[in-house]
């Protein structure tokens, strides 16, 4: 079983960056395909990005695409999420999720931490 942390939110302008990151033990990442969902007060949790297990495929949430970027170090049983050009719309607790494939249901992920908050103010 794998557990997972993640660091790494904060409050941030509205134009600027945050990168996320998500530390596992137990069991390594390389096992699992990996994904970041995340939810706004008031909204269900909805999916931003995963990757596969080598790292060679990404599916990105169309209102991410092009200004997050996920990545994996599977030596170092380590993902981030760099995310630019934020915007107020990004608020939200941002959660790391492990799974046995990819895809954008949360039903495809079978372990989460317990989230981080990103906050973006205009």
């Amino acid at each position: 079983q794998v557990q997972l942390v993640e660091s790494g939110g904060g409050l941030v302008q509205a134009g600027g960056s945050l990168r996320l990151s998500c530390a596992a033990s137990g069991v390594s990442i390389s096992w699992y395909a990996m994904g970041w969902f995340r939810q706004a007060p008031g909204k269900e949790r909805e999916f931003v990005v995963s990757m596969s297990r080598s790292g060679g495929t990404a599916s990105y949430a169309d209102s991410v695409k092009g200004r997050f970027i996920i990545t994996r170090d599977n030596a170092k049983n380590m993902v981030y999420l760099q995310m630019n050009s934020l915007k107020p719309g990004d608020t939200a607790v941002y959660y790391c999720a492990a799974g046995e494939s990819t895809g954008s249901s949360s039903g495809s992920f079978n372990y989460w931490g317990q989230g981080t908050q990103v906050t973006v103010s205009s």
